[in-house]
C-alpha cells in the first residue's frame, strides 16, 4: 500500500512539475502576446502622433479645412486626449457649424467626463445644447436638452416654480424651432404634455384651483397640438378623448363626437388633418430612403412652393430649415431662406441668426455676407458688430472680384447713411475713406479699365465733395482714376461733369485739353470733340470756342479719314469673303465626287485595275441588281426666248456604255421596286434612277432604267403602253453616247425633248431641282444653237436637269433619216396625250 502510496506521490509529483511547466510556458506565451500587443499599440501611437501633428501643421496653415478637422477630432477621440479634443471642437465650431450628430457626441464626451449634477458642468453642458440647436435644426437633439433639464436641473426636477418657468420657456423655444416639424414635431408635444401631467400629479387634492388650472393648461395644449398638421394625429385625437374621460368631460371616447363639447377644436382638428394629407405624398418623396441626394433636394424645393402657395411664414421656415440641415451647403437654399426671412420678418434676432449660419455654412457665396451686413443695419447693429462683419467677409475666398466690390460698396453705403443720420455724430467721414482706399488697393491690380473700378472712383470723389467737404482729395481720386482706367471715355466726362458741377470751369476746360486728341474705343474720340465744342458753346467766351474749334476740326477731320478707310477695307474685305466664298461653291460643285453608279461599278469588275479598292462592284448575277440609285442633274440657265433654248449633255461616265430606256408618264407613287418588277420578265437590270422635285421630293413621272444590252433594252421598249400602278407607261430608248449630236431613233429624241422641256417648265416657273441626282453628272452648258450649225456651242455654267443630251423639238435641220426597224417618230400632238393621260 505505501508502495502504491509512493507510485502515487510520484506521480502527482510528475504531474505537478508537468503542470508547473505549462504554467511557465503560458505565462511566458502570454507575455509575449502582450508584448506584441504592446508593440502593436506603439507602433498604432506613433503613427496617430504624425498624423495629429501632420493635420495640426494643417489647420495652423489652412484653418478651413473642413476636411482636416474632421480628421483631427476624430484622432484625438480615438486617443482620448481630453485637453486637445474640446480646444479642437471649440476651433472647429468658430469657424463652421457643428452637424447633430457632433454636438451630441461632444456632449456625450462631456458627460462621461464630469458630473452633470455639478454647478459648472451642468452649465457648460447646457451650453453645449444651446449652441447645438442652434446650429441646425434637430428634433432629437432638442428632445435631448429638454431630457438633460429635466434631469440634472433640481429646480426644474423638484417642480419648484422658478424650475417649472423655465422649463415652460425651454418647451415653447423646443415647440418655436420644431413643432412644426410635420414628421417629427409631435415628440416635442408629447414630452411638454407629459412635463404638465407630472405638474398636475403634485397638487393636493384640496387645492382645485390650482388643479383646474394646471388641467386646463393641458387642456389647452392639446388643443394646440391638434390644430397642426403632424403625423400621427389619429392616435394624438384619441389620447386627448380618452384624457377627457379621466377627467369627467366625456363618457365614452367611441360614442361621443368632439364636436358636440368642443366644436372649435373639431372644426380646428379637421382642418389640420386635410392639411397633412395634402402634405402626405410630399413627406414621403423627401424621406424616402431609395432616391439620390439630387431628387431630393428638387422635392423639397417642391415641397416648398407648395408650402409658399400657402402663405403661412413660421411653416415655410421650418420646411426650410429642414431642407438646410440634410444640404447645408447649398447656397441657393440659403438664399432663398434668408429671402423669405428678409421678405416676412426684416427685422430681429431670427433673420440675422439665420444670416450668421448661412455665412458659415457657405462662407464663398458674397450676396450672403451683403445682405447679412443689410440686415445688421435694418437692425439697428452697432458699428462695432458691422465692422466684425466685414472684416471676416474680406477673409473669404470669392469666386468672382465684383463680389468683392460689392462687399466694399454696401460697406460704404452703410457707413454714408450712418453717417448721414444724427445719432451718428462720433462716425468720422476718414472711415469712409479708409474703406475707399482699401477697395482700390486691392481690387485696381484685377480691375483696370473696367466699369466697376470706374464706378467706384466716381463714387468715392462724389463722396469727398459732399461729406469730406474736400475737392482736393477728390480731384486726386479721379487722378488716380485716370491712371487706372483713362481709355475709358467715362471716366474723363466723370472728371468733367464733377468741375462742371461744382463750377470751375478753367479746370473742366484743362481736362478738356488734356483729352481731346487721345484714342477711344468706338466713336468715343469723336464724342468727346463734340462734348469740348458743347462745353465752350455752353461756358465759354468766343475765344474760347474759336479755340476748341482750332484744336477739334483737325483732329476730327483726322477721325473722319480713318473711319473712312476703315470702312473701305472693311469693304474690299466683305467683297473679297463674298469671291472667296463663291469660288468655293463653284470649286465644290464642279470637283464634287460621289459614289460610283452601280453600272458603273459593274462594269469595273472585269476590270479591277481601273478603279479603286473601295469602288469595286462585286455582282453575283448580272442579271439582278439588288441596290440601285439615281444621277443628280444640274439646271441650265433660262434664255428670254424659251423658243431659242438648247440643251446639252455631258457624257455621263457611269452609264455611257449602257442601254438605257427613258419612262415617262409614271405613277407619284411608282418606286424602284414597282419598276423592277414591272421589267421582271425581261431581266437584265443595271440600275433605276428615279427623278424627284427638289424641293418637295416627290417624284416627277421619269425615270431610266440601264439595261446590259441591247436585247434586253428591245424587250423592254416592247413593253410601251403597258400599265404600271393603273397607268400607262411610255418606254423609249435613251443614249447619251451621241453628245451634242441628234438620236439616231426619232422617236427616242422627240420623247427625250418632250420630257425635257416638261420638266424644265416646270422648274423655271418653280425653281425646282432633285438634290438626289446632283453631284452624279459634271455642271451641263448652254447655248444657243446656230442656224445651219449642228454643233452646238457650250456656253454659262449651269444646265437645267437635262436627263440626255437631245434638242428640244421644233429643230428638223440635217435630222438623220430613221433606220430600219425604229419606230415612226411621234408628233407633238401625240406626246401631249401621253404626257395628259
Amino acid at each position: 500500500m505505501e508502495q502504491n502510496l509512493n507510485l502515487t506521490a510520484e506521480a502527482m509529483s510528475d504531474s505537478d512539475e508537468r503542470m508547473k511547466e505549462t504554467l511557465a510556458l503560458s505565462s511566458e506565451a502570454e507575455r509575449d502576446r502582450d508584448k506584441s500587443m504592446s508593440d502593436s499599440d506603439s507602433e498604432d501611437e506613433a503613427q496617430q502622433n504624425l498624423q495629429i501633428e501632420s493635420l495640426q501643421t494643417e489647420l495652423v496653415t489652412n484653418p478651413s479645412n473642413y476636411d482636416a478637422h474632421l480628421q483631427y477630432i476624430r484622432l484625438l477621440r480615438r486617443m482620448g486626449d481630453v485637453d486637445k479634443l474640446s480646444r479642437a471642437r471649440e476651433a472647429m465650431s468658430e469657424l463652421f457649424p457643428l452637424s447633430p450628430t457632433m454636438w451630441r457626441q461632444w456632449i456625450k464626451d462631456e458627460l462621461s467626463l464630469n458630473t452633470a449634477a455639478r454647478p459648472e458642468a451642468f452649465s457648460r453642458i447646457l451650453k453645449l445644447y444651446e449652441r447645438g440647436v442652434f446650429d441646425y435644426l434637430s428634433v432629437s437633439l432638442w428632445c435631448d436638452y429638454i431630457n438633460f433639464v429635466q434631469e440634472f436641473d433640481p429646480m426644474v426636477r423638484q417642480f419648484s416654480p422658478t424650475g417649472i418657468s423655465k422649463a415652460r420657456d425651454l418647451f415653447e423655444s423646443a415647440l418655436t424651432a420644431a413643432g412644426l416639424h410635420v414628421a417629427e414635431g409631435s415628440k416635442i408635444w408629447e414630452a411638454y404634455k407629459k412635463y404638465e401631467q407630472d405638474i398636475l400629479l403634485t397638487f393636493d387634492d384640496t387645492d382645485e384651483q390650482a388643479k383646474e388650472k394646471q388641467v386646463q393648461r393641458i387642456r389647452s395644449l392639446f388643443h394646440r397640438q391638434l390644430s397642426v398638421p403632424l403625423a400621427g394625429m389619429s392616435s394624438t385625437i384619441t389620447a386627448y378623448k380618452t384624457w377627457e374621460m379621466e377627467q369627467g368631460s366625456l363618457q365614452d371616447v367611441e360614442s361621443i363626437d368632439l364636436v358636440d363639447i368642443y366644436p372649435h377644436v373639431a372644426a380646428s382638428y379637421q382642418k389640420a388633418l386635410e392639411m397633412y394629407n395634402a402634405r402626405f405624398h410630399l413627406e414621403e418623396q423627401i424621406l424616402s430612403p431609395n432616391i439620390s441626394d439630387s431628387e431630393r433636394l428638387q422635392h423639397y424645393m417642391n415641397y416648398l412652393k407648395f408650402e409658399q402657395s400657402s402663405g403661412m411664414p413660421a411653416r415655410i421656415q421650418v420646411l426650410y430649415e429642414r431642407a438646410i440641415t440634410d444640404f447645408p451647403i447649398t447656397p441657393d437654399l440659403w438664399l432663398d431662406c434668408t429671402r423669405n426671412l428678409d421678405n416676412t420678418l426684416k427685422v430681429g434676432n431670427i433673420v440675422s441668426n439665420v444670416y450668421s449660419r448661412a455665412t458659415k455654412n457657405c462662407p464663398w457665396v458674397g450676396e450672403l455676407w451683403v445682405r447679412y451686413m443689410l440686415s445688421l443695419e435694418r437692425g439697428h447693429a452697432s458699428e462695432k458688430d458691422l465692422s466684425e462683419i466685414f472684416e471676416k467677409s474680406l477673409l473669404c475666398t470669392f469666386s468672382t472680384l465684383d463680389e468683392y466690390l460689392d462687399l466694399f460698396l454696401t460697406r460704404v453705403d452703410g457707413l454714408r447713411r450712418r453717417m448721414a443720420s444724427s445719432s451718428e455724430e462720433d462716425l468720422e467721414y476718414k472711415i469712409i475713406r479708409e474703406t475707399f482706399q482699401r477697395a482700390s488697393d486691392y481690387l485696381s491690380p484685377y480691375l483696370k479699365n473696367t466699369e466697376g473700378l470706374l464706378h467706384l472712383h466716381a463714387y468715392w470723389a462724389r463722396l469727398e465733395t459732399k461729406l469730406g467737404k474736400d475737392i482736393t482729395a477728390a480731384r486726386g481720386v479721379w487722378e488716380n482714376c485716370l491712371k487706372l482706367c483713362g481709355s475709358m471715355l467715362e471716366s474723363w466726362t466723370g472728371y468733367i461733369a464733377m468741375e462742371v458741377e461744382l463750377g470751375h470751369i478753367n479746370e473742366a476746360r484743362s481736362i478738356y485739353k488734356r483729352c481731346y486728341s487721345k484714342r477711344f474705343s468706338g466713336t468715343g474720340s469723336e464724342d468727346i470733340c463734340q462734348s469740348w465744342l458743347r462745353f465752350e458753346r455752353e461756358f465759354g467766351k468766343l475765344e474760347d470756342f474759336d479755340h476748341a474749334l482750332h484744336k477739334v476740326t483737325p483732329r476730327m477731320d483726322e477721325l473722319k479719314l480713318f473711319r473712312m478707310q476703315q470702312e473701305s477695307k472693311s469693304a474690299e474685305e466683305s467683297e473679297k469673303n463674298t469671291k472667296r466664298n463663291a469660288r468655293e461653291k463653284r470649286k465644290l460643285g464642279s470637283d464634287i465626287t460621289e459614289e460610283q453608279s452601280p453600272s458603273k461599278r459593274f462594269r469595273d469588275v472585269g476590270n479591277p485595275k481601273k478603279a479603286p479598292e473601295e469602288n469595286k462592284y462585286h455582282v453575283q448575277n448580272i442579271s439582278q441588281v439588288t441596290k440601285v440609285e439615281g444621277v443628280n442633274w444640274k439646271n441650265t440657265k433660262i434664255d428670254d426666248n424659251p423658243s431659242e433654248q438648247q440643251f446639252s449633255h455631258e457624257k455621263n461616265r457611269g452609264y455611257s456604255d449602257q442601254c438605257t430606256a427613258f419612262l415617262s408618264n409614271l405613277h407619284p407613287t411608282a418606286n424602284y421596286e414597282h419598276i423592277r418588277n414591272f421589267f421582271s420578265d425581261v431581266g437584265g437590270i443595271v440600275a433605276i434612277r428615279i427623278l424627284h422635285d427638289k424641293f418637295t421630293g416627290k417624284s416627277r413621272g421619269l425615270a431610266y432604267v440601264d439595261f446590259l444590252d441591247e436585247e434586253h433594252l428591245a424587250a423592254a421598249i416592247a413593253k410601251n403602253r403597258l400599265k404600271l400602278i393603273g397607268k400607262k407607261l411610255s418606254i423609249a430608248r435613251s443614249d447619251p453616247k451621241r453628245g451634242g449630236r441628234e438620236s439616231s431613233n426619232p422617236k427616242t429624241l422627240t420623247e427625250h425633248a418632250d420630257a425635257t422641256n416638261h420638266s424644265s417648265q416646270k422648274a423655271s416657273g418653280s425653281k425646282e431641282t432633285d438634290d438626289t441626282y446632283k453631284g452624279d453628272v459634271k455642271d451641263v452648258k448652254f447655248s444657243s444653237r446656230k442656224p445651219g450649225n449642228d454643233n452646238i456651242q457650250l456656253k454659262g455654267k449651269n444646265t437645267f436637269a437635262v436627263p440626255r443630251n437631245v434638242r428640244p423639238l421644233g429643230f428638223t435641220t440635217n435630222k438623220p433619216k430613221a433606220e430600219e426597224g425604229d419606230e415612226k417618230p411621234k408628233s407633238n400632238e401625240e406626246f401631249r396625250k401621253i404626257f395628259i393621260r
